[in-house]
């Protein structure tokens, strides 16, 4: 076929403004493809799929307009349709064989899918590929387009749709946060700051916390549609919607909407989405910050389930698999490091975002390839580990009681409840002393004859010191069962 690829036996002859090339007969891509392949055979993997089907999308579209208009001939127009649902249906996609990495602002991605349709739609009208006085891909198939407006529009449609179920996955995983906030409503814990022992608290306060910042992301998240709600298409290739008949974009607006449910608006700056990719460096950001709160809460898991005897041992989390090859009955916290790692590929995807979208020049960003590249994968990637998190760690996880109560009992911290009464420089004597002799400060402050068993108890009663107020006052002072 070309100097990159082995040459089939059957082959045709496709011309461009370059030269000749062959292409195997029965391929439904074409020469634009082909030289794509030779020039970007960097990965080895092919364009996200979701970004593909929605460029099958806007096409489908964008023919039946063409057809209403009679801008393109009824039979053409059908035949381009007809393939586009071939295509939508999930078959050849093998065809779409262009590198995710790629220079051209998506043009080689553009004209695969272009070459693609045109073939199918070749065929259906009796002819073979590459029978392009038949049916051509830019002037039938790519009818009033260009990459610079299909291709950004295309790529708010497919994040969208992967949007959506991130934010029920995101939903999903505050639900059972919050189950397990309740389920340890009354278990007493030590807390800890810069992993020292700190001021006791409720198990389930810390699972509120964590579901807390789920809320938050969920709805960033919800909120970042409206951002990729608006639309260029009909902006062609700088934005100024040249060749682009204005009743044309209108109805492709209208007819998108309706197609996708997803509530889109053409823009009224068309050049603005075409050249400024700022949009997608917001919804990455807000990516990166769910991505920071997984990574956080799954490393917490790890941390407070290390062990479960040399560590702090005070979760259980579900075992999923064997955890060593040397080592029997190792089981290891797997799920919360694959949510870690996930989330460090999330983080490290919005950087290239962010590089990719400040390296725009003038009207154009050549880099959106990349783009559409990292903010697809860290949409797909984050929804399948948060969904898994929250299935395979979080609903399973026990919080272990005789443990937390170990600890607790073992750390110093309950001198803190003592301090209203007796004072910092006294409390930190009776802490001091509690560390050295392995006891508990109740039981020191008990000995020094400095309070009563009785007020000692109601100072460091569980729902006392969990709650705002200072211990032994009356707003901190608890009363009956709470």
């Amino acid at each position: 076929m070309t100097e990159g690829f082995p040459l089939p036996t059957n082959t045709r002859t496709e011309r461009d403004a370059l030269g000749e090339m062959e292409i195997p007969a029965d391929a439904f891509y074409g020469i634009h493809t082909a030289r794509a392949m030779n020039n970007f055979a960097v990965s080895g993997r092919p364009v996200n799929q979701n970004l593909i089907h929605a460029l099958v999308l806007v096409k489908k579209v964008a023919a039946q307009v063409n057809g209403e208009q009679k801008r393109l001939p009824a039979q053409r127009a059908s035949a381009i349709v007809n393939a586009c649902d071939e295509l939508l249906a999930g078959r050849h996609q093998h065809m779409f064989t262009v590198d995710a990495m790629q220079g051209g602002a998506g043009t080689s991605t553009h004209m695969n899918v272009n070459e693609v349709i045109a073939n199918l739609a070749i065929v259906q009208l009796g002819g073979r590929p590459g029978q392009y006085e038949i049916l051509h891909p830019l002037d039938d198939v790519n009818c009033c387009q260009s990459t610079n407006d299909v291709y950004p529009t295309a790529l708010r449609i497919a994040a969208i749709r992967l949007l959506r179920p991130l934010c029920d996955t995101m939903s999903s995983l505050q639900d059972a946060l919050q189950h397990k906030e309740t389920e340890y409503a009354d278990l007493l814990k030590l807390g800890r700051t810069q992993l020292m022992d700190a001021l006791p608290m409720m198990a389930g306060q810390g699972f509120g916390a964590y579901a807390k910042a789920i809320a938050r992301d969920r709805w960033r998240l919800y909120k970042a549609e409206e951002r990729l709600r608006e639309i260029p298409i009909g902006g062609t290739a700088i934005g100024t919607g040249m060749n682009a008949p204005r009743a044309y974009s209108y109805r492709m607006v209208e007819k998108l909407a309706d197609v996708t449910g997803f509530g889109l608006s053409r823009s009224d700056h068309p050049m603005d989405p075409i050249q400024n990719m700022d949009v997608f460096v917001e919804v990455s950001g807000l990516l990166k910050s769910a991505a920071v709160n997984l990574y956080k809460i799954s490393g917490d898991f790890r941390l407070l389930a290390s062990g479960p005897f040399g560590g702090i041992g005070e979760y259980t989390l579900p075992p999923v698999q064997a955890g060593s090859s040397i080592m029997p009955g190792k089981v290891n916290p797997v799920i919360a490091e694959m949510a870690g790692l996930t989330a460090m590929r999330v983080i490290a995807e919005d950087a290239a975002i962010t590089m990719a979208a400040a390296s725009g020049q003038l009207e154009l960003n050549a880099f959106l390839p990349l783009i559409a590249e990292s903010l697809l994968e860290s949409l797909h990637i984050l929804n399948s580990a948060v969904r898994l998190f929250e299935e395979r760690c979080v609903r399973g996880l026990i919080v272990r009681e005789e443990r937390c109560t170990t600890n607790l009992r073992n750390s110093a911290v309950m001198a803190s409840a003592l301090v209203a009464e007796l004072g910092y420089d006294e409390a930190a004597s009776i802490a001091s002393a509690a560390i050295v002799q392995g006891r508990a400060p109740e039981d020191i402050a008990e000995d020094r004859g400095l309070l009563t068993r009785s007020r000692i108890d109601q100072l460091c009663h569980p729902y006392t010191v969990t709650k705002p107020g200072i211990p032994g006052q009356e707003e901190g002072t608890h009363h009956g069962n709470e």
